[in-house]
């Protein structure tokens, strides 16, 4: 445990409700839109190219903004880019009601990006801080609303186009970001920026490639990377068993909700100590590579399923494992530095698992395309720490919420 991390052992739970309706905000806008835009690609005139291109925009801004705004947190404290993030959310949500060309769709999707990445790491490092020594069990919630975000933005944002339209999705995402922001001013202390000693390009380099920082974020990556394949692959597996259009994107339901539900309890499991960090993050990890092995070796919607839970499950242990052994070998003034840099991480393996398995998939065959993608998650098991290194570096005691 951090002794750095904690602000106060008696925060009331409401001043962390709207960091977990942050990370659902996140993940329902990216998801929401992403399928929205798949279902009616041809509808509005996109072409492949286009669609890939509009697909990636979020998460490009992502990759590339996420380390620069948590270090900005750092610096002027993680509330305002927060607040300032949901608030651009909404403005460039607002852009969609009147985007009926794929120019103005691009604007949207990137502005929503570029904003999602001020107020996602802001707000895990907001979680850290205000853990209050339970970092298993706040991520472990805070990973379960993100699921949730993942589970019913494509279902909901489904609905909100067969009823009015991109219009009305982008209408909803532009309330919800708005909401969600006012709720924010209102509730979240604001914690205050700590010192922070003058590091050098080589306490940089030493800090990023600690196995405390490393092996975490390779872990996210492995589990992201899989989560991106299964939403992709997983219902074009359901579609060649004849299951339909609902059958095969509730198999992503499926998914997402297994991860939801076991998210929070994982945490607190581990602030009880009954669950390491390591044997946690490999039995999670190994449980994405037999589910996404299970997924490509055995046909049949039952086994389809089955893969979905068991990796499900396997992203819902490996998740808040990660991220509360970052927060507890972190110190707590560069807090939103390092949760950005492992977001970067989860961007990049986001990326990257469906392009291994398509990749794979377009020379073999899907089947050894899941296959590769289970040897790379099972391999991760090896990135996993072993213990938690105290962050005792140079961390000053947390100021208290003002």
């Amino acid at each position: 445990m951090n002794p750095h991390q904690a602000v106060r052992p008696d925060i009331p739970p409401s001043q962390r409700w709207p960091l977990y309706a942050a990370g659902f905000t996140t993940a329902f806008g990216a998801h929401a839109v992403a399928a929205g835009l798949g279902a009616e690609s041809a509808d509005i005139g996109l072409s492949l190219l286009t669609l890939g291109v509009l697909l990636a925009l979020y998460d490009v801004a992502e990759v590339f903004l996420k380390p620069v705004f948590g270090a900005l947190s750092d610096r002027i404290g993680p509330k305002p880019v927060i607040v300032g993030g949901l608030v651009a959310f909404s403005a460039a949500s607002l852009i969609g009601l009147w985007a009926d060309q794929p120019a103005l769709l691009a604007a949207a999707r990137l502005g929503q990006g570029m904003a999602a990445s001020a107020f996602s790491p802001a707000s895990s490092a907001s979680v850290a801080r205000l853990a209050g020594g339970k970092t298993g069990h706040y991520f472990g919630r805070y990973g379960s609303w993100k699921g949730l975000g993942y589970a019913v933005g494509p279902l909901l944002g489904a609905v909100a186009i067969i009823i009015g339209g991109f219009s009305l999705l982008f209408g909803i995402l532009a309330s919800l970001g708005m909401a969600v922001a006012a709720w924010a001013l209102a509730s979240v202390p604001r914690l205050r920026p700590l010192p922070r000693p003058r590091y050098t390009i080589m306490d940089v380099w030493r800090q990023s490639t600690e196995r405390s920082f490393l092996g975490p974020t390779l872990v996210l990556a492995a589990a992201t990377g899989a989560l991106g394949a299964a939403v992709g692959f997983l219902p074009a597996l359901a579609a060649r068993e004849g299951l339909g259009t609902a059958g095969s994107v509730a198999v992503v339901t499926v998914l997402a909700i297994a991860s939801a539900l076991i998210q929070p309890r994982v945490g607190r499991l581990r602030d009880q100590g009954r669950l390491a960090d390591r044997p946690g993050m490999v039995a999670g990890l190994l449980a994405i590579s037999a589910g996404t092995l299970l997924a490509g070796v055995l046909p049949g919607a039952v086994w389809i399923y089955c893969a979905a839970v068991l990796i499900g499950v396997g992203i819902g242990v490996a998740t808040p494992l990660a991220f509360a052994h970052l927060a507890d070998a972190t110190p707590a003034e560069r807090l939103g530095r390092t949760m950005g840099s492992a977001e970067l991480g989860r961007e990049l393996g986001d990326a990257g698992g469906p392009l291994l398995v398509g990749g794979v998939a377009v020379a073999a065959g899907l089947p050894w395309g899941l296959g590769a993608l289970a040897l790379v998650v099972g391999a991760a098991t090896f990135a996993a720490p072993a213990i938690t290194k105290a962050a005792t570096d140079d961390a000053p005691v947390p100021g208290t919420p003002s």
